[in-house]
């Protein structure tokens, strides 16, 4: 039987609206705790250098304020390892960065960026956090992963997703087996595995059937959604997708991916 899978729910994009106005409303933090309320297992939000969407005072507030488990999305920057180490939240996924993307673009060069991200790594685990890399899903990759000593790896889902949006089952199939590939692989050599970008009610059944994956990380489509039907109810039907196809794990590779939500 494949283990529960948990929901992360990513909330940066209650802050973009937020900023948009320079005030307090919408206010991320009730969204947290909305989410949770709703079904959510815990909540992530990425501090970014240039601050666009959350800010300092949100994470020293989800810190305080929050009962579930904090993942503090981050690039591996001095700035960042000081704040994170100084709140210590549950866990912190490293991601890459760059200025001009408008979101995180691809998973983590982990080969090239290997020493840097090993004395990142040792530094947050020593802090008591729990530390996760957002990767590309590929067999080398998830071996380098566990030889930096990181417990737990996120797969990037974008590549898969904006396959299913373009329509192309035969990409689709193509993404679908690299995430399985790396799945097993990963897991197989003691490495928790996650994923998380771009998912969608399209697209994460067919994620969630992957039996070694445990937890997914969600953001903008539950917040798209919420404009339409509320977040709880955004959380809720999110969470229905997911039981969904948690209950096809372990079958047949190709199996069908289920109807869509409305």
């Amino acid at each position: 039987m494949a283990a529960p899978l948990r929901l992360g729910v990513n909330i940066d994009h209650v802050a973009t609206v937020r900023n948009a106005r320079g005030g307090t409303h919408p206010d991320p933090i009730r969204a947290a705790h909305m989410a949770v309320l709703a079904g959510a297992d815990g909540i992530t939000a990425h501090l970014r250098e240039d601050r666009r969407h959350i800010r300092d005072q949100d994470m020293e507030r989800l810190k305080r304020q929050l009962f579930v488990p904090l993942n503090f999305e981050m690039a591996a920057t001095d700035e960042m390892i000081a704040i994170a180490t100084r709140l210590r939240p549950h866990a912190c996924c490293l991601v890459p960065e760059k200025r001009e993307e408008r979101t995180t673009e691809g998973g983590l060069d982990i080969v090239g960026g290997a020493e840097h991200l090993r004395s990142a790594i040792r530094e947050l685990k020593g802090a008591g956090i729990r530390v996760s890399l957002f990767v590309e899903p590929e067999r080398e990759v998830m071996d380098a992963a566990c030889d930096l000593g990181a417990p737990v790896v996120e797969l990037h889902t974008g590549t898969y997703c904006e396959a299913v949006t373009a329509g192309d089952e035969a990409r689709v199939e193509h993404e679908l087996e690299r995430l399985r590939r790396a799945a097993t692989h990963g897991a197989s050599i003691g490495l928790e595995i996650h994923a998380g970008h771009g998912l969608d009610l399209r697209s994460v059944r067919a994620v969630a059937a992957i039996p070694q994956i445990v937890e997914l990380n969600i953001g903008h489509a539950l917040i798209g959604e919420a404009i339409f039907m509320g977040l709880d109810e955004a959380v809720r039907t999110m969470r229905a997708a997911m039981d969904e196809g948690r209950m096809r794990a372990g079958e047949p590779a190709g199996a069908a991916p289920g109807r869509s939500l409305p």
